[in-house]
């Protein structure tokens, strides 16, 4: 056989590393995983499963290990805990599903102000449904720049599970469920991402994206699951949401399956450049995908709903709430009624609703009991194209305002299947004062341009 040199060198390399495994000293083989990840917490006097409060040794194990800029591992067991306060550099790790720490009281369970580099790594953390102070989190950071929550489940939080003031990171692979309030409440983002968390039985909201005042937010919500979100303190669209932006700017909603909300599945209030796409939305008892108030510039696209009061509102140009695109949305088996006290009459059954600079195109609406398509309110219309939709069963397929000071609207290439009463008619708000205007060759009002549309 030929054995090189290169051969014969590595060969003796593996026998010695070998050696040293079989002749090392037994508590060298058996250190546990643990040590590797970082300090033990048991190392402090932190007993798992004990009935005492561990708030104490807790916290001198979270301020040493963030001193030593090294992890914080909990092994599997029960800690009762009041307050833990996480400086800079603080890292939790727990086994996800078995380090549960269970809140005993105080303002918080978790928090932290100008706390950077904050990480929570698969704990479950437990409110145990001790009520919160108003406008406080479960886990509660200010001020606190990459902040990560990552795998962890907060459950039974007698506030809101997240509270976040001034935060930049990410909540990402998350379980939150049974919370008395809102699963995550940001105020005024540094670059936040919101991604694949499971949200499930809240009182308020499921997510909320807020700022003080108007302005760049940049938020990220993607690919979260939220269902049963209830409107427990009632109101007329404030709570019963699953996501709501409210001041915030540059907000992406996209890829989120929603399910079962008192109100919207996304709201947008005063919250310009917002991007709701790409979602999966069903039985929603209010607007479905909202758009209002003072806001400029608004994506709603590729969207699914099925089972809503209305599908898409992109309104408020009164206070002006202008500039969107709502295309290639399916929206079908619209509820004929909104919840009570959301609206004059509490008017539903409207697949689409859009005011002022905004073109609709590509979608589908089916089984609408009011309207498919409705373009202005009174006077607060200007500069709507509504081509190449399809609209089905809807008791009248498109409205348009024709009111004196109502602005224009282009009537295009639609096709309008099984209309109630008429396919196209001109309206004073939600009344219509005009026959059928798609059996007419051109229109008789002159801000409303008809052509090609295919009536059935």
């Amino acid at each position: 056989m030929d054995i090189s040199r290169r051969s014969l060198l590595n060969a003796t390399a593996a026998t010695a590393a070998a050696g040293a495994i079989v002749g090392a000293p037994e508590s060298a083989r058996a250190a546990p995983l643990i040590s590797v990840l970082g300090r033990d917490a048991t190392q402090y006097g932190v007993r798992p499963n004990s009935p005492d409060d561990q708030t104490r040794m807790l916290q001198r194990a979270i301020d040493e290990s963030a001193a030593a800029h090294m992890p914080l591992a909990l092994p599997p067991g029960i800690y009762r805990a009041g307050m833990l306060t996480l400086p800079a550099g603080a890292r939790l790790i727990g086994v996800r599903g078995a380090t549960i720490l269970k809140f005993s009281g105080g303002a918080s369970l978790v928090t932290g102000q100008g706390a950077n580099g904050i990480s929570l790594t698969g704990l479950t953390l437990d409110g145990g449904g001790i009520k919160l102070e108003q406008r406080r989190g479960l886990v509660h950071f200010l001020n606190s720049l990459d902040v990560r929550i990552q795998d962890c489940e907060i459950v039974s939080s007698g506030g809101s599970a997240i509270w976040f003031e001034g935060v930049s990171g990410e909540v990402s692979g998350n379980i939150i469920r049974k919370t008395a309030v809102t699963g995550l409440v940001s105020f005024d983002a540094l670059g936040l991402l919101v991604a694949q968390n499971t949200i499930l039985d809240t009182n308020d909201n499921g997510i909320e994206i807020l700022r003080n005042a108007i302005g760049d937010d940049g938020t990220i919500v993607v690919n979260n699951r939220i269902e049963d979100i209830k409107a427990g303190p009632g109101g007329s669209g404030q709570y019963g949401n699953a996501i709501n932006a409210f001041r915030a700017g540059n907000v992406i909603v996209s890829g989120n399956r929603i399910k079962n909300c008192d109100y919207s599945g996304v709201r947008g209030n005063s919250a310009s450049n917002i991007q709701i796409v790409n979602n999966s939305i069903s039985d929603v008892r209010e607007v479905a995908l909202y758009s209002e108030f003072s806001f400029q510039g608004a994506v709603i696209a590729n969207n699914t709903v099925d089972l809503c009061a209305t599908g898409v509102s992109v309104c408020n140009f009164n206070e002006g709430g202008r500039l969107s695109v709502v295309q290639g949305n399916i929206i079908r088996n619209i509820l004929p009624k909104r919840p009570i006290g959301t609206a004059p009459d509490d008017d539903g059954g409207i697949g689409i609703i859009v005011e002022a600079d905004t073109a609709v195109s590509g979608n589908v609406i089916e089984n609408a009991p009011s309207f498919g398509i409705v373009a202005g309110w009174g006077a607060y219309l200007r500069d709507v194209a509504i081509t190449g939709n399809v609209v089905r069963k809807a008791f009248i397929g498109i409205g348009v305002s024709v009111v004196p000071g109502a602005g224009s609207a282009l009537v295009n290439n639609n096709l309008i299947s099984g209309s109630g009463r008429s396919a196209i008619v001109g309206l004073d708000h939600a009344k219509a004062v005009t026959g059928d205007l798609g059996s007419e060759t051109s229109s008789r009002f002159a801000q409303i341009v008809l052509g090609g549309n295919a009536i059935r």
